[in-house]
């Protein structure tokens, strides 16, 4: 599959002046400072900070799991900032495929059916919905272990599972949170190179982490400091300022 980064094509990720403000007590905490952000179609963006620094809040934004307090998101052309709960849910189980870093399978479900979950909360007819599951599952190498329940797995085949819950239902995004962050470095290598192989399959991604060299693995690398974007360029760049 070819990557969509040509000129004119809407991209897949806009954000425009985005804020989000807490009440703190007396005190206002900008959690997203202002931040204008634009992702293309089957790019592999890494959004790096520091506990604190305000890159989960903008995970949140980005995931549909929260709204900006001020400002516009973009999300293949369609306007998610002013979204209700049920249009928020509706975006994340159609559009956006999660990866989490403790993998969040069900340990009662075998793997076929925790692949299945979002199509089902998707609505999904039950035939199409296992077809659907069992392919996602082939993609990462699992299929014959389709019986098989979270426990009886590695902590990679967990995660690989959880990648293929997060394909299922051919997301527009891949948001990845800290997705080696449970694995040991071997483990965590093999994970990193099967996103960057769906990445040049043209799915597109996007990683959080606080680790400066997990974000190198990315094509992009976008840093946030004090709810602000403090760095915004291609790898190379990056490296050669940390």
């Amino acid at each position: 599959m070819e990557k969509n980064t040509s000129a004119g094509k809407i991209p897949l990720i806009q954000l425009k002046d985005i804020y989000k403000i807490y009440q703190m007590g007396d005190e206002e905490v900008r959690a997203s400072d202002g931040i204008s952000l634009t992702i293309e179609k089957g790019e592999f963006v890494a959004i790096v900070g520091k506990s604190g620094s305000g890159k989960s809040t903008l995970m949140n934004i980005i995931g549909a799991l929260d709204v900006p307090t001020e400002g516009e998101y973009l999300l293949d052309g369609q306007d998610v900032s002013d979204m209700t709960d049920n249009q928020l849910a509706q975006i994340r189980n159609t559009m956006i495929g999660f990866v989490f870093q403790q993998y969040n399978l069900l340990p009662k479900l075998n793997l076929l059916e925790n692949v299945e979950l979002p199509l089902l909360y998707a609505g999904m007819d039950p035939w199409d919905r296992r077809e659907r599951a069992m392919e996602s599952l082939e993609r990462v190498g699992l299929k014959e272990k389709w019986r098989n329940f979270p426990k009886q797995l590695s902590g990679g085949q967990q995660q690989r599972v959880s990648i293929a819950r997060a394909l299922a239902g051919n997301p527009s995004l891949i948001l990845a949170d800290e997705p080696t962050g449970a694995l040991d470095s071997k483990t965590g290598r093999e994970v990193l190179d099967f996103l960057k192989k769906l990445n040049r399959e043209g799915n597109t991604i996007v990683m959080i982490t606080h680790d400066s060299s997990i974000a190198l693995e990315a094509e992009r690398v976008v840093r946030i400091i004090d709810g602000r974007i403090n760095f915004d360029g291609d790898v190379k760049e990056y490296a050669a300022i940390i």
